[in-house]
């Protein structure tokens, strides 16, 4: 079988996937979860990124590791490097897996009042932390470092991707928490409208963490669809 490749949300990590990739990997389905560039155990870029940055980053992996083709699976920030992964190099990918991506960002009153302010983020952990709970309500980006990570946030959340979707060429899974709190499920449902060959699975049991607080019900639908 062909291996599968994880790519983690914003201010997550390879390290946080780790129960699903055992509970994958002794069903005999090689896993690999790289920490992106900014994040767990690999520095951050020299310069900001934005999406294409990962996309050409993930292309370097996977062939650095011999993967073609692979599973390609999302989750969250992840989802929008799948999504546009999928768009540049869909030869590559057997079947493309999205959990819960944040791929749309329509423009509201909110989200531009939080853009023009976000220069001012406050420098104390605690201060930004709470910064983002006020203005940015419920995110994918609880907080920000300071320097090329911020500017690189900043330069991701400008991209939205939801004209794009109907673009996409391969097969498609689309699972989603239904206590999801982050990311409305309703999204869920509108990308499967757009993704011409998809199949969406909503796990009535989870939230936006699946990969932390589900991971065997997540486990078990990604491996339902490894074909």
């Amino acid at each position: 079988m062909s291996p599968i490749l994880i790519l983690h949300g914003w201010g997550s990590s390879a390290e946080k996937w780790q129960k699903v990739k055992e509970i994958l990997e002794k069903q005999g389905i090689k896993v690999l979860i790289p920490d992106l560039p900014g994040f767990g155990l690999t520095p951050p870029p020299a310069a900001a990124w934005n999406i294409d940055d990962y996309v050409e980053w993930v292309k370097d992996f996977s062939e650095k590791n011999n993967l073609d083709p692979f599973f390609l699976l999302g989750h969250s920030f992840g989802g929008g490097v799948a999504v546009k992964y999928a768009l540049k190099y869909p030869e590559n990918i057997k079947k493309l897996f999205l959990v819960a991506p944040a791929i749309i960002r329509k423009k509201t009153f909110k989200k531009e009042i939080f853009k023009k302010i976000s220069v001012f983020f406050p420098k104390t952990p605690l201060l930004r932390k709470i910064f983002y709970r006020v203005f940015s309500l419920k995110s994918d980006y609880p907080y920000v470092r300071e320097g090329v990570m911020k500017e690189t946030y900043l330069r991701v959340i400008k991209e939205d991707l939801s004209n794009d979707l109907s673009d996409i060429s391969i097969s498609t899974v689309i699972i989603w928490g239904k206590k999801d709190d982050v990311l409305p499920v309703k999204d869920a449902h509108f990308m499967k409208e757009k993704i011409k060959d998809s199949k969406l699975v909503v796990i009535p049991e989870a939230d936006h963490d699946l990969e932390r607080k589900s991971p065997e019900l997540l486990a078990q639908k990604i491996k339902e669809f490894l074909k």
